[in-house]
């Protein structure tokens, strides 16, 4: 099975590169199953109905978020009832929404994809590392599900490796999200399972992690009110992950970065 997964879309810039693009890309992959991370979609706030409504039109299979999840408020009443959105699992219970879902890709084949947040510098959650543990209790590679898929959204790259060490051999993918900048260790770990500490971002990268450079400095070296960030507007780059599973096993047989537009180096996985 071939799985495609976005990083984090900041704003317009990053939504219109990924409706745009995404049919070539298609075309060219021929992916059975595709995610995004849309938790900064809505003008690098949140995500609204309207927002994930033209990302299922344009393909995409599920919806991640994460720490901003809830940023655009009218998403509450949305979330209970639209399962292919997601918000982090090891939200204290009676939270609206799920942190998992089984879901059909294109070939038939069952995709179970969990979404944790990360506790280091962040805002504190339950255990990312119970809480999956106690949701992969029911589900298993071959079994439950052909493929599996866990997002970990966190600030810390040593956070997000540990994930994927203890879920090694039992998941397809580990993939980070949050920090939005690509990272250069995309790898199979010893058990067979695949591995980025973030994927990227959607967005413009003439910009402070996809935010106008200017307002986002200010804050820095200021130390001043400053005015509200909002997403730097030049052409975006796409940053994804393409994994290959064994269809006999659900374990990854390759996983390789793409990037496609103006400021990073150009990376295309093979079909």
């Amino acid at each position: 099975m071939k799985i495609l997964y976005f990083g984090d879309v900041i704003g317009r810039p990053g939504r219109t590169a990924l409706l745009d693009g995404l049919a070539e890309i298609r075309a060219d992959l021929a992916p059975d199953f595709i995610m995004a991370n849309g938790e900064n979609s809505a003008h690098g706030f949140g995500i609204t109905e309207r927002i994930c409504n033209q990302f299922f039109e344009a393909g995409i299979d599920v919806i991640t978020t994460g720490n901003h999840v809830w940023d655009q408020r009218e998403i509450m009443n949305y979330i209970d009832a639209e399962p292919r959105l997601l918000r982090p699992l090891n939200y204290p219970k009676g939270t609206p929404g799920k942190g998992t879902g089984l879901f059909e890709a294109r070939n038939g084949q069952r995709v179970f994809v969990a979404q944790i947040l990360g506790r280091l510098f962040m805002d504190a959650m339950d255990d990312p590392f119970a809480r999956i543990e106690e949701e992969l209790a029911g589900v298993a590679l071959g079994a439950g599900a052909d493929a599996i898929v866990v997002d970990i959204h966190a600030e810390a790259s040593s956070e997000k490796m540990a994930v994927g060490h203890v879920l090694d051999g039992r998941v397809s993918m580990v993939a980070g999200t949050h920090t939005h900048l690509p990272t250069a260790d995309a790898q199979i770990l010893p058990g067979g399972t695949a591995y980025q500490s973030d994927v990227g971002m959607c967005g413009d990268y003439d910009s402070v992690i996809g935010m106008k450079k200017d307002v986002a400095v200010n804050r820095f070296t200021k130390k001043v009110p400053s005015d509200r960030l909002e997403p730097a507007e030049a052409e975006a780059t796409l940053c994804a992950v393409f994994l290959e599973t064994d269809d006999a096993t659900g374990l990854a047989k390759r996983i390789e970065p793409l990037r496609m537009g103006p400021r990073l180096h150009q990376a295309r996985p093979s079909p």
